[in-house]
C-alpha cells in the first residue's frame, strides 16, 4: 500500500515553479500510487464553478485525471482556499469529497486527517469566517453570483490574508503546540497517526514506541514538501531530484 499526502499548493499560474513542480510530481505517481490525500489549499482560489471558469487550472485538473485513470484513488479535504467543489471533482474525476476533518482507515488503522484551519480555535474571526464560506448560504449563492464577482472577492481576501500573515506569522512553537494539542484529542480517541496541512510548518513526530505519528505536511509553494505511507509507515520527504527525506523528530 503506497499513499501520498500533500496540500497548500495555493497554485496560480501554470508558469509559477510550483506549479510546474507540481504536474511534474503528479505525472511521477501516475500507476505507482494507490490512494492521493489532498489536504486543502491546492488551489489559491477555487469553489464550485464549472472547470471553464478557471482555465488557468485546467492543466492541473488534467494531470489528476490522468493519476485517477492510472488507478489512483484521489481523496479532496476541502481547504479555506477550495471548497464547495462541486460535481467536476465527484462525479468527473471520481474524488472523494471532504469538507471537515474525518478519520479515515489506511491498513486497518484509524488515521485522523484534516485541513488544518479548524485547529485555530482561539481565532473567533477566523471561524466565523469559514462556518460563512463553507455554510449553505455562500453554496447556494455560486450558482447565482457570476464568478468574476466571486474571484474579486476572494483575492481582496486573499491579499488582506497574507497581509495579515506576514504582520502576525505565528512563531514556529506556538504553531507547533495547537497542532500538537488537537492531535493529542485523536490519539487519546484511538487514532493511531493525524496528518494536517494549512499552517505550511513540516515536521514528522512519533511516539517513543511508534505507535502514534503526528505529521504536518508544510507547503508546496516553496517547500514542495508531502507525505508518504509505504507498506506500514509514514515519512516526510521533500519533492527534489534526489527526493531527500525531511529528517523526523521525536517527542
Amino acid at each position: 500500500m503506497r499513499a501520498v499526502f500533500l496540500a497548500d499548493a495555493h497554485l496560480r499560474r501554470p508558469e509559477d515553479r510550483n506549479y510546474r513542480e507540481l504536474l511534474a510530481f503528479l505525472a511521477d505517481l501516475e500507476g505507482k500510487t494507490d490512494i492521493l490525500f489532498i489536504l486543502g489549499d491546492l488551489f489559491e482560489f477555487l469553489i464550485g464553478y464549472p472547470p471553464r471558469d478557471f482555465p488557468h487550472y485546467r492543466p492541473l485538473l488534467d494531470a489528476l485525471m490522468r493519476v485517477k485513470q492510472r488507478g489512483t484513488r484521489i481523496v479532496y479535504f476541502e481547504g479555506n482556499h477550495d471548497f464547495h467543489l462541486g460535481s467536476y471533482f465527484t462525479e468527473t474525476l471520481g474524488a472523494e469529497l471532504h469538507p471537515g476533518p474525518a478519520v479515515m482507515d489506511l491498513d486497518g488503522k484509524r488515521i485522523l486527517i484534516c485541513h488544518g484551519d479548524q485547529i485555530t480555535r482561539g481565532e473567533l474571526s477566523l471561524r466565523l469566517l469559514r462556518a460563512l464560506f463553507h455554510g449553505p448560504i455562500v453554496k447556494a449563492l455560486i450558482p447565482v453570483v457570476p464568478v468574476e464577482v466571486t474571484c474579486f472577492i476572494a483575492d481582496r481576501l486573499g491579499r488582506r490574508s497574507r497581509a495579515g500573515r506576514t504582520k502576525k506569522k505565528r512563531p514556529v512553537d506556538t504553531r507547533a503546540s495547537l497542532i500538537r494539542g488537537y492531535a493529542a484529542e485523536w490519539f487519546q480517541q484511538g487514532c493511531t497517526a493525524v496528518l494536517t496541512g494549512h499552517f505550511h510548518l513540516p515536521f514528522l513526530e512519533r511516539s517513543k514506541n511508534d505507535s502514534q505519528t503526528l505529521i504536518s505536511l508544510g507547503e508546496w509553494i516553496t517547500q514542495f514538501s508531502y507525505a508518504e505511507y509505504l507498506d506500514g509507515t509514514f515519512t516526510l520527504k521533500s519533492y527534489t531530484p534526489l527526493s531527500a527525506s525531511i529528517p523526523n523528530s521525536s517527542r
